[in-house]
């Protein structure tokens, strides 16, 4: 199983970015897959989730800035963040979920937001 999260970069208040998890490995279609993040000396926080039906939800930190999508014919995940804040500040990473199962973790992508 990999997943490869990207998209991340530096971008002021206000700005966007849109982040981009790739699967493979997976029966992609069959995952949920899940945006965390962690800030720099914080735990990890729920960021969306993206069901194998479609159904998404999202953090009420980022709730009507952040959008989550899937391309299941190129088992790709999107987060479109809009109205970047500084407090957006973080590595975010993404996760495939089966059912019940342990998740599977990716690498994480950068996005810093300066004021």
């Amino acid at each position: 199983v990999q997943l490869q999260a990207s998209g991340g970069g530096l971008v002021q208040a206000g700005g966007s970015l849109r982040l981009s998890c790739a699967a493979s490995g997976i029966i992609f279609s069959h995952n949920a897959i899940h945006w965390y993040r962690q800030a720099p000396g914080k735990q990890r926080e729920f960021v969306a989730t993206i069901r194998n039906s479609g159904r998404a939800n999202i953090a009420d930190s980022v709730k009507g800035r952040f959008t989550i999508s899937r391309d299941n014919a190129k088992k790709m995940v999107y987060l479109q963040m809009n109205s970047l804040k500084p407090e957006d500040t973080a590595v975010y990473y993404c996760a495939a979920q089966q059912g019940n199962y342990a998740p599977n973790w990716g690498q994480g992508t950068l996005v810093t937001v300066s004021s």
